[in-house]
Order: C-alpha cells, then structure tokens, then sequence
C-alpha cells in the first residue's frame, strides 16, 4: 500500500505557503522521490517525513525549479547516516546540470549514481531494493526541454487462500513460498504450484505524475486508469492559454480533459504559478470537466490500497 505525498505544489518559484513540487511515494519504508526543487528538505520536515527513507530519486527536467534543492538535500541525507549508494535517474539532457549541483555538496558519505534516461522514446526502469514488484515508466512529455514523466506501476499478489492450502495438507512452512509464486516440492513428493492456492489476480496501484508539459495526447494512454494521476495546471483561466501554449505548460482545464479521457481515480492538480494565488476558487468550473478533480495543497497525502 504506497503512500503518497506531495511535498509542494508551486511552480516556478516556491512561496511562503507553497513549496515547488515535489513528489515522494513510500511502500514498505522504501521511498522514491521525484524532482527536488529549492526548499525540498524544507517540506520534508515540515511533512513529518524522514530523508533517510529515499531509495531513489527521479528528475523531470533541468529547469531550477525541479532541482535546485538537490544539493541541499544530498546534504542532509548526508547527516541521516547513510551509507548505501543513492540512484538518481534523469534524462540525458539532465545529467551536466545535476552533475554541477553535485560538485558543491563536497564528500558526501555515500556513492551517488547518476542513471540516464533516453529523452526520445519511453523505458521502464525497475528497482527490486525498494520493491521487486514496482514497475516504472517514463514518457517523453513537450516542454521547452526535454521533459520526462513518470507513471509507478505496484503490482500486488494474489491473495493466500489458507483454507486452500489446509485442504490440500500443504505444511505451513511452505506457505510463504506459495505466495510470493513460487512451486513447491512437499515431503510426499508432490508438486504445488501457487495458482493452486492463490486467487484470482488483482489489478496493479497505478501512479502517474506529468508536469511542465503541454496537454500531449500520449498523457492519456500513459495515465490510462491509473488511481492516482498527478498534472500541471499553472493557471485556471483561458486567457493564458496561449502563454500556456507558449510555455509549453497546461491550464488546470487541460489536465481536467486528459484525466476524462483517461479515465483515472483520482486527479490531483500541482505546479501553479506562483501567481495564481487561490487555485481553489476554480473547483466548481474544473468539476463540470472532471468530478473527482482535487486542487492540490502542499502536504496532500494518500495511501491507496
């Protein structure tokens, strides 16, 4: 059952109610982190969450609002004790950037190793520290740089059936074994498969987080029914549409449609201008589009089951 916080929820610069957005997802007391703007560890505390559960980080982009509180944070993980290489997975184009960001933090008491992206097609990436059942795929998205989002894939295990296995006079050492799929071979010689005492399978807990991008058609195939997507809507007016478009960024109307046409749980909106000082008051129009639409404040968290 991953849980899920949104660090921040600004977009271009961080304020003194809103930090930039950052994304942190914990399974089992592993946790992953997605972009690290100024301020990061800052929202850390003031969350209750505790640095030394990151296992991995994962960057957008090279713009500073997505990186600038990497260095700072490296740091303070420094002071949790850690000694376990840290990954960090980014785009090509990202890695000059997060490398200068590097260069400052001096000797850091653990190895930090930087995982290249290819910005021009998807991949998925796959962790077995934090989870052997986390899958994670990137999307190019259309940013004034080269942008990745990223969707979270937790597969779970068809539940036990204990009475199954007690009919079948499996001993209960073997039970754990069944259920993490594997076969067994009992005492008496006979093979068990864990189809045999296992249900049926269930689907996966999906996550998806697209920002600084305009609204791409591929967002909804990417996203499609995911219980959590997580998008961009700088501003909730259309007369900053075309700016919008300019900027290769999205209204709130726009991540409203792609949430419809993906047919998500849930959509929590993220990195508004820094202008747009009360995103709320368009909840009623956004809701017209998209009813399960949350607008977004730092600190917004979920466990999804």
């Amino acid at each position: 059952m991953p849980n899920i916080t949104l660090l921040g929820t600004g977009g271009m610069l961080p304020l003194k109610d809103r930090f930039l957005t950052s994304l942190y997802v914990e399974q089992n007391g592993n946790a992953i982190l997605i972009d690290c703007g100024e301020g990061t560890q800052v929202a850390f505390a003031q969350h209750g969450l505790k640095l030394s559960k990151i296992r991995a980080i994962f960057i957008t982009h090279s713009h500073a609002d997505h990186v600038a509180g990497l260095a700072g944070l490296l740091l303070s993980l420094g002071n949790t004790g850690r000694s376990d290489a840290l990954p960090i997975f980014c785009g090509d184009s990202a890695v000059d950037t997060i490398q200068h960001l590097l260069a400052v933090t001096g000797g850091l008491p653990f190895d930090v190793h930087l995982h290249r992206l290819p910005e021009n097609q998807s991949t998925t990436i796959k962790i077995n520290k934090i989870d052997p059942l986390l899958q994670i795929d990137t999307l190019p998205l259309k940013h004034r740089v080269p942008c990745l989002g990223y969707r979270l894939t937790f597969a779970k295990k068809p539940e036990f059936q204990p009475q199954q296995a007690k009919a079948l006079d499996i001993p209960v050492q073997y039970w754990k074994q069944l259920h993490s799929g594997e076969t067994v071979t009992l005492p008496d010689g006979r093979k068990i498969d864990s189809v045999q005492v296992t249900g049926e399978p269930r689907p996966p807990i999906k996550i998806t987080y697209t920002t600084d991008t305009l609204p791409i058609s591929e967002i909804v195939d990417f996203a499609k029914d995911s219980d959590l997507f997580i998008c961009e809507g700088m501003w909730g007016t259309f007369d900053k549409k075309e700016s919008m478009n300019q900027k290769c960024h999205m209204l709130m109307q726009d991540a409203c449609t792609l949430a419809k046409k993906a047919n998500v749980k849930r959509l929590w909106l993220t990195h508004y201008s820094p202008a747009e000082k009360e995103p709320e008051i368009y909840a009623e129009e956004l809701q017209q589009i998209y009813e399960t639409v949350i607008i977004s404040k730092d600190g917004q968290e979920i466990t999804l089951k």
